[in-house]
């Protein structure tokens, strides 16, 4: 990774806050539309918003690949794909599979998830590391990656029903592909999880 200077410091941070604030537009729009409307007008509500705000996280490919960030190229790349085919090649041309509740349940886990993920990186580059950001960040995917994952497994399936041919095979398989990716993501933020607690506990050892 580049040398640590003020300058990137602060781009990190401000990317980092107006990333945060933009997922959570994501999940303010998101809740408020499935309890006054219903979960099925979702879409109409922020997939414009969460289409745009998604793809904004390219810049992330970017900074790993440059080595503005520690993160690793293949995860980064693994997750930001995903989403894309989710947000412009399933519910763009699609967008009746979003009347689903997965649509819905998707922008939760991918929101909540964003907003605690941002602001803990905001927080630390800034200087800050509040200790409930830090067990959100690695305690909260338990639940929120699998909702995710199984939210958008389900779109995907319910779209291919209305395809054929070679179109139909391409999202079978790429739901296969969902099987070692998730796999791939799950553990390595198990290992960043052990780490980071790991850590903490051996400090309290040598104090």
């Amino acid at each position: 990774m580049a040398p640590s200077s003020p300058l990137r410091t602060g781009y990190l941070v401000l990317y980092n806050a107006l990333s945060c604030v933009a997922w959570a537009v994501v999940l303010y729009r998101t809740v408020t539309s499935c309890l006054t409307v219903g979960y099925p007008y979702t879409y109409l509500e922020v997939g414009e918003w969460t289409r745009w705000t998604q793809t904004a996280a390219c810049l992330e490919v970017l900074h790993s690949l440059f080595g503005i960030v520690r993160a690793p190229i293949a995860t980064t790349v693994m997750q930001v794909m995903s989403r894309l085919l989710l947000v412009w090649g399933i519910t763009y041309p699609f967008p009746f599979v979003t009347q689903a509740p997965f649509y819905a349940s998707m922008l939760v886990a991918w929101s909540v998830t964003e907003v605690i993920r941002y602001s803990y990186f905001a927080t630390s580059l800034a200087g800050l590391q509040p200790s409930f950001l830090t067990f959100l960040r690695y305690n909260t995917f338990f639940i929120l990656y699998p909702l995710g994952i199984f939210s958008e497994c389900s779109l995907i399936f319910i779209t291919s029903k209305f395809l054929q041919g070679a179109e139909q095979y391409m999202l079978y398989a790429i739901l296969a592909i969902y099987i070692p990716g998730s796999y791939t993501l799950y553990t390595y933020m198990m290992k960043q999880r052990s780490k980071v607690f790991g850590g903490a506990q051996n400090a309290k050892k040598t104090q």
